[in-house]
Order: structure tokens, then C-alpha cells, then sequence
């Protein structure tokens, strides 16, 4: 394998560090919901007749009617989706996504990962009804994945969760152009262009360094609106805001200018210089990452929980179970997460390093990296998300999200069994060995 230097080891960055605490806290979250909705939706009664509660928006003669799930799916997932943009943002600016060679082995091995299990699955589907859900299997559950990694424990380093974050993020993006080209019907073109125009302006805007968050929150609502009645899914406007946001390292004249301020205001500790004080400090820190930090603990502490809360529901009785498994759209899920991610992930990761255009960690080893191919099968919050968008055959729902419970949870047991048997031991996934809650998001994050 390539030798890298003692950056290019995979030496974790504060917002590095800070995103994983908080994807791995959201893991417990997360499987805590579907657990929950799993009960409710078999011991408990109205779980589907309480999402599909309908929830309006009037004004005037105007009005935005749709039920509870989809305001969750096509709302509040909009907030999950700005974060993975400015996630994608601040890693190609600052984190493990710079340069051509640290992004190559990645980019390959989430290719890989997305194709070989629509491969798989359409192997199964082609031709037939369920033809279409080629996407469900596509997609890697950041939040478990991690949180598993922190599970594992000794067997995974640091480095090998910052190829795992890497690859997640091109996996992000590569789900996000599936929903936005191929899950997207009945486009309305003149909606469309007026969600373009509003992204123009908000691209004028960054070009003449125009911060004022009411602005961009007016436009990107009113952008939102325009993409939902155009037809394309509008997680697509989520990202692309998290695109559109600065992402920069404190730069030596921000630090000055905090250090005289900061002097100024104990020499006299005026209200004036204490604001001025202040606005240094907080413009010596990127936008980008100061609305990563009050976003993302929301994305993973509440929205992704709730998502999974209203669609990890699915009724388990040996009628449904029976006929899950004589489904071909279920073996395409589960034989895509548990082979396809395993053998695409694994080959494009060998594909970049056999041709020298890609490097990982020296600190590897195969029976990390091949682990960690085995655990991007667990897919769920994604794949439940294009589950939506993909089928509307409630037998076929049924099965899909049968199928995503099964596989992932095989992949779960996969890459535990992998790490067992070929990972090499080595450092710690996290000081504690366990994932751990994230900090909650309306009180701020107190620094150790």
C-alpha cells in the first residue's frame, strides 16, 4: 500500500472529530426509533393512519397540504440534506477530500459501492415491477456505520473511519444524483427555472460576499417551494445550499484582529468593544462550520430519528415474512447491501491502489479495509428514503423495508465477523469504545 505522510495518515481534524462524535451518538437514535416504530407498527395500533394525518399551510387561497411523512420526507429531510452538502463542502475545502489522489481511492470505492449492488440487484428485479427500486441498496447509513466502527473498537482505527467518512460523503452524493435524475417524475420546467434564478442569486450573493441569513433563509424557502411543485424531490435544494457555504481554515489577520479586539475589550471592557470582540471571534470561524455545528446535532439528534421513526414501520407476521422472502425485490436488497457493498466497495478501493492514482492510511491493512466494505452495506436511512420515492405498491413497501431491516443487518454481522477473523488489531475507534449521544441541540457544546 502507499506510504503517506503524518497528515496524510488520516490525523483527524476538529470538525472531523466533532462530525463522527455526533454521527456516532445519532447511531443509538437511530436504531432506537426503528425499534420503536417496529413495535408501534406491530403492537400498537395507527401507525400508518397517524403519518398519513394531514397537515396544511393556508394563505389566503393558498394553501400546502400534504400528510405528516411527508412533510418529514420532503421537509425536514431538506435540513439532513443541507447538512451532508456542507459536510461535502468543508471535506473537499479543508478535510479528507483535497487533492486528487486523497479523493480517488474513495470516489472509486463508492463508485464501486453504488454500482455493483444496483448490479446485483436489477440481477433479481430487471423486467419486473420492482425494476425501478435499483436505488434502494445503493446508499450507506453514515450514523450506524460509525457507530459500529466505535462498537467494534480496537480492531478499527481512526484512519480507517476517515476513509469510511470520505467514501460515505461521494456515497452521498452519488444517492443524492439518483433521487434528483432518476426519482423524479412529471418535472414542471417552468417551476424549475424559477428554483434555478433563485440559485443564481444566492450564488451572487457568496460572489459578492453577502452574509445576511434572513436573505438566504427567504430564498432558499422560497426556492424549496419552487422545486417541490416542479417535481424533483427537493432534497436536491438541500444540498445544494450546503454547497453554496464558505468553508475556510482561520486565517492569520482573522486571529490578529480577534487578539487586538480581545485586548482591547479587557483594557475597557466596554459593551461596543465586547461586540466587536465578539464578531471577530465569530468571523475567524468559517460559516460553514458554524452552521455545521448548530445543524448537525438537529440533523442527528431529532430530524433523522423522526424520519426513521415514520417509515422504519413495517408489520412482521409470518404472512408478510413469507412473502418478503419469496420476493425477488427482497433478495435484491439483501444480496446488494451484504455482497454488492462488500465486493464494490473492495474492488474500487483495489482498482485505485493496483493503478497507483489513489492512496489510504499506511496505517491499513486489507482485513480493515475489506471490514469496512463489509459495514457500508448497512443501509437505511436512504435507502428507507428512496423506499418512498421508488414504490407505491404498499405489498412492495413491505417487502422493501423487510428486505433493508434483513440486509442491513447482515452486513452489521458481516463486518463484525470480518474484523473478527482478518482485522489486524490497532488503535482505538474512540477514547471511549462506545458511541455516546451527541450534545443537544439547543444548548451549545461545551469544549473538553
Amino acid at each position: 500500500m502507499a506510504v503517506t505522510t503524518l497528515t496524510e495518515r488520516g490525523d483527524l481534524s476538529r470538525a472531523a472529530r466533532s462530525f463522527m462524535r455526533t454521527e456516532s451518538g445519532s447511531a443509538v437514535l437511530l436504531l432506537t426509533a426503528a425499534v420503536i416504530a417496529l413495535i408501534w407498527a406491530n403492537l400498537g395500533t395507527g401507525y400508518e393512519d397517524f403519518w398519513h394525518t394531514e397537515l396544511s399551510f393556508r394563505l389566503g387561497d393558498a394553501a400546502l397540504t400534504y400528510d405528516l411523512r411527508h412533510w418529514i420526507n420532503d421537509g425536514l429531510m431538506v435540513l439532513f440534506f443541507f447538512s451532508v452538502g456542507l459536510e461535502i463542502s468543508r471535506e473537499m475545502v479543508l478535510g479528507e477530500l483535497r487533492g486528487v489522489r486523497a479523493l480517488a481511492t474513495p470516489a472509486l470505492a463508492a463508485l464501486g459501492g453504488l454500482t455493483v449492488p444496483a448490479g446485483l440487484f436489477l440481477l433479481f428485479n430487471a423486467g419486473g415491477e420492482a425494476a425501478g427500486a435499483w436505488g434502494i441498496p445503493i446508499s450507506t447509513d453514515t450514523a450506524i456505520v460509525i457507530g459500529m466502527l466505535a462498537l467494534i473498537g480496537p480492531r478499527c482505527p481512526d484512519q480507517l473511519r476517515v476513509f469510511l467518512l470520505a467514501l460515505a460523503i461521494v456515497d452521498d452524493i452519488g444517492a443524492v444524483a439518483a433521487i434528483a435524475f432518476f426519482y423524479t417524475d412529471n418535472v414542471q420546467f417552468t417551476a424549475l427555472a424559477v428554483a434555478g434564478v433563485l440559485f443564481l442569486a444566492l450564488l451572487a450573493l457568496r460572489y459578492v460576499q453577502f452574509w445576511r441569513t434572513p436573505i438566504y433563509v427567504l430564498i432558499a424557502v422560497v426556492m424549496w417551494l419552487a422545486v417541490l411543485r416542479s417535481g424533483v424531490h427537493p432534497s436536491v435544494v438541500g444540498v445544494a445550499l450546503g454547497l453554496l457555504v464558505n468553508a475556510y481554515a482561520p486565517r492569520p489577520r482573522d486571529i490578529a484582529r480577534v487578539q487586538v479586539l480581545g485586548s482591547s475589550f479587557i483594557v475597557d471592557p466596554s459593551p461596543e468593544r465586547a461586540l466587536a470582540a465578539q464578531t471577530a471571534v465569530t468571523e475567524a470561524v468559517s460559516p460553514n462550520e458554524r452552521l455545521q455545528l448548530r445543524i448537525q446535532p438537529w440533523s442527528s439528534y431529532v430530524i433523522v430519528p423522526i424520519f426513521v421513526l415514520a417509515n422504519a414501520g413495517v408489520v412482521l407476521t409470518a404472512a408478510t415474512l413469507a412473502a418478503a422472502i419469496a420476493s425477488p425485490l427482497f433478495w435484491g436488497i439483501v444480496v446488494g447491501l451484504t455482497v454488492g457493498k462488500l465486493i464494490g466497495v473492495t474492488l474500487g478501493t483495489w482498482v485505485a491502489l493496483r493503478t497507483g492514482i489513489g492512496r489510504v492510511p499506511d496505517t491499513l491493512r486489507w482485513g480493515q479495509i475489506v471490514g469496512g466494505a463489509g459495514l457500508a452495506g448497512i443501509g437505511f436511512t436512504v435507502a428507507l428514503f428512496i423506499t418512498d420515492l421508488a414504490l407505491k405498491d404498499p405489498v412492495l413497501v413491505n417487502d422493501a423495508k423487510i428486505g433493508i431491516l434483513t440486509g442491513s443487518i447482515l452486513a452489521g454481522v458481516i463486518g463484525w465477523l470480518i474484523f473478527r477473523l482478518a482485522g489486524e488489531r490497532g488503535g482505538q475507534c474512540a477514547p471511549s469504545g462506545l458511541p455516546v449521544l451527541p450534545p443537544r441541540p439547543w444548548r451549545p457544546p461545551v469544549e473538553a
